[in-house]
Formats: C-alpha cells, sequence, structure tokens
C-alpha cells in the first residue's frame, strides 16, 4: 500500500536517509494495552501526520523536537538495556517514516518483540510482533475552542485524515493486532462500535471483542481519577476489553515513562 507523506508529517530538520529523529529513548513498562506491564524500551520518534488536541507527546507532533540518531546508534541503545526484549516503537507517528521500517527489520533480526503504536492511517510491510492501533475518533479533532495552540487551523486536515479504513483493515491482517481507542467519554462510544464494525467487513481477519481495547483520556493522575471508573464501565457494557494507562498511574506525566 502506497504510503503519503507531506511536509507537516516531519520535523522542520532533514533527516539523513539512515536515521529516524528520536524525541526519546527510555527503558520502563509498557503503560496500555494487552502487554501491560511488560518492560519495555521504548524509541519515540518525532513527527505526526495527525494533531489530537488531548497529544500525550506534544513534543512529537504540535512542537516536534527531536535528536537525529542512526538507526545503528539506536540499536545500540536499545541493547544497553540488558533486561527488556520488548521494544516499543512510538511517536508521533512512527510509520511516517521510511527508516522506521529499517529499524523494525534491525531488532527482529536481534530477537526483539516489537510493538508499533500508530493511529492507523499507514501500513507498512515490516518485522511488527503486535500493531497496537488507536484509530482516532471525532472527539480527538483539534477544534478552535480544543486547540492547544488557540487557531484550529489543524481542524480539517485532521477531521480528513483521521481515519483510512483501507490502512486499519490491512495493519488487522497482516499483524497480530489490538484497536486501542482514547475515550473521552460516553458519546465517543457510537463511533467505536460503527468502526469496528466497518474494519470487521474490511478485514479478512477476525476482530475479537477483547482485541478492542477501551482507554480514558488523560495524561495527568487527577485527569484518569475523572474518567477511569466511567471508561471501565463502558468496557464492560459494551463487552470490549479496559485498558489502563500504568504509567500514569505510577509517575503521572513524568517524561521518559
Amino acid at each position: 500500500m502506497p504510503v503519503s507523506s507531506t511536509a507537516d508529517e516531519q520535523p522542520a530538520d532533514d533527516v539523513d536517509s539512515a536515521a529516524l529523529p528520536v524525541n526519546e529513548l527510555f527503558y520502563s513498562l509498557q503503560g496500555e494495552g494487552k502487554l501491560t506491564g511488560t518492560p519495555s524500551v521504548f524509541v519515540r520518534t518525532s513527527g505526526c501526520n495527525l494533531r489530537c488536541w488531548f497529544c500525550d507527546s506534544y513534543h512529537t507532533s504540535w512542537e516536534p523536537t527531536h535528536a537525529t540518531m542512526s538507526v545503528d546508534d539506536i540499536v545500540d541503545e536499545v541493547q544497553s538495556h540488558d533486561d527488556a526484549d520488548h521494544v516499543v516503537l512510538t511517536g508521533g507517528e512512527p510509520l511516517v517514516h521510511d527508516e522506521s521500517v529499517t529499524l523494525l527489520e534491525r531488532l527482529a533480526d536481534l530477537g526483539y518483540h516489537t510493538t508499533v503504536e500508530t493511529n492507523g492511517t499507514i501500513h507498512r510491510d515490516a518485522p511488527i510482533d503486535l500493531a497496537s492501533i488507536s484509530p482516532k475518533l471525532a472527539s480527538s479533532t483539534p477544534t478552535p475552542e480544543k486547540d492547544p495552540k488557540g487557531d484550529g487551523e489543524w481542524a480539517d486536515r485532521h477531521e480528513d485524515r483521521r481515519i483510512d479504513l483501507d490502512a486499519l483493515s490491512a495493519l488487522v491482517d497482516d499483524y497480530d493486532a489490538q484497536l486501542k481507542f482514547v475515550v473521552t467519554g460516553p458519546d465517543d462510544m457510537p463511533e467505536i462500535e460503527s468502526l469496528v464494525s466497518d474494519v470487521r467487513v474490511a478485514a479478512s481477519s477476525r476482530i475479537l471483542d477483547s482485541d478492542v481495547l477501551l482507554m480514558p483520556e488523560g495524561t495527568t493522575r487527577d485527569e484518569l481519577d475523572a474518567r477511569r471508573n466511567e471508561v471501565a464501565e463502558l468496557a464492560m457494557e459494551y463487552g470490549y476489553r479496559y485498558t489502563p494507562r500504568l504509567h500514569v498511574d505510577l509517575w503521572n506525566d513524568a517524561p521518559e515513562t
């Protein structure tokens, strides 16, 4: 499947063809999804093709910051964390970068389990052990009243790009996948139900209810406290899976967690 790329998806600096723009590289616990609690090395790339108003990695999307790291240096840093067999490639949107595939191939050759955190708008052929797909709902659109920069200039672009059914179904068919939805409240559920139904029709692979995860929106403990019980009850009501944000519960909004 072709991958489109526009200038606004990339950080401002030119990136060497054998390198990635890395915002953070750290060792922690996987905080979300089926592998919650697993010790993992996180490689967080900078640059994204969407702009969720509640983005929990603001400095990879709204104001991208990064150091340019060669794939060799990234792999060396990953290997320095002896206790981790899992690597999480996240962002931003890591699949906007061609060299993400190179990195995943290197990690697979070394025997690492790789999770890719993606918004589901881009499909790539790469060795991915778990595609953690987080389709962005209408409630994520940065309307002028929710835009963290206050101008709303991204609202139309975000809305036009946030769902790509072809990419979603290809990711589900090609990889072990989880559909992880950031839930702001009960009003999100009709869209989640509709989108899950659409992906089930479009994909050849079976999507179980246990593959659909509901996660409360919130980047601080206080924000999660206000939403987690409601989202847990929605998971029970609809038969989907609830996922916490363990890293927020443990470390609040500290960087490199």
